[in-house]
């Protein structure tokens, strides 16, 4: 390596740290925000033992929190979705969000009519030239059948918070989309639904890239695992490796518990 290249090395890696450290204090400031019911920047400052400058200049700075966080005339900090179980707010953005219970209970025409009203609500797009309703019912069949083989092993998930067709775009800064997101008490899934038998990189790579920012969002003490799921496979199940360096789990339809399964250990 070149002298020349070797410093441009350096000073790339530099970068990367520097970028690296910068995107962790974003994410401490936002999730203390959003654990809290109103907290002030000195307040934040404290528990994060930090200069109040500092914090007041990332405050104003950090992505998650010009779009998904406000304050109120006694300047204290607000966050639009909770990160408490159940993360209040989480249903203005969801197309249908509720307990895996509610889920359950519902038949299918009510369930595609409350999805379809909170679809317009977010501003999710209803073309369905491309059989995007028929998609919706596909989903809705292979996580019904989740939770039946779910509680067929005797897992309580009756009050696992469960969100469908989730747009967080309201904002400048923050694109996350996601067909469905299963909250679990020690983990969250991000499911990613496609009606097909094989899928190219390319959809794996989509499985995985909004996980970062989802993360943030949901919080460090929740990790997510996101998974691309097909619905006209049989009896798949693999881990494989995203562009992002995320690892996603590729599964059929009918291997789904299997995805659950690999973070929560139900089966041994």
């Amino acid at each position: 390596m070149s002298t020349g290249n070797f410093a441009k090395y350096l000073s790339d890696s530099h970068h990367s740290n520097s970028q690296h450290a910068k995107n962790l204090l974003q994410s401490k400031i936002y999730e203390v925000i959003a654990s809290n019911d109103g907290i002030t920047a000195r307040e934040i400052a404290n528990q994060l033992n930090l200069d109040r400058k500092s914090i007041n200049q990332q405050l104003y700075n950090n992505p998650f929190v010009r779009d998904l966080c406000y304050h109120d005339d006694a300047f204290q900090w607000h966050c639009l979705i909770q990160q408490r179980i159940p993360h209040v707010g989480l249903f203005e953005y969801a197309g249908w969000y509720g307990s895996v219970e509610e889920f359950m209970r519902l038949e299918e025409a009510a369930w595609l009519e409350e999805l379809k009203a909170g679809c317009v609500r977010i501003g999710r797009n209803l073309n369905d030239t491309r059989g995007l309703i028929h998609s919706f019912c596909d989903t809705r069949e292979t996580m019904r059948q989740l939770f039946d083989d779910l509680y067929a092993y005797g897992v309580t998930c009756a009050d696992w918070e469960l969100v469908f067709e989730l747009r967080i775009k309201t904002g400048k800064w923050i694109r996350i989309y996601a067909d469905v997101v299963l909250i679990a008490p020690r983990c969250a899934f991000s499911l990613e639904f496609k009606m097909k038998d094989e899928a190219p990189q390319s959809e794996v790579d989509q499985a995985a890239k909004y996980i970062p920012y989802l993360q943030v969002v949901l919080g460090s003490r929740l990790p997510i695992l996101p998974a691309l799921v097909l619905t006209r496979a049989c009896d798949q199940f693999e881990m494989l490796s995203a562009h992002n360096g995320l690892q996603v789990a590729l599964a059929s339809g009918d291997a789904l518990f299997n995805v659950i399964n690999e973070p929560l250990q139900f089966l041994r």
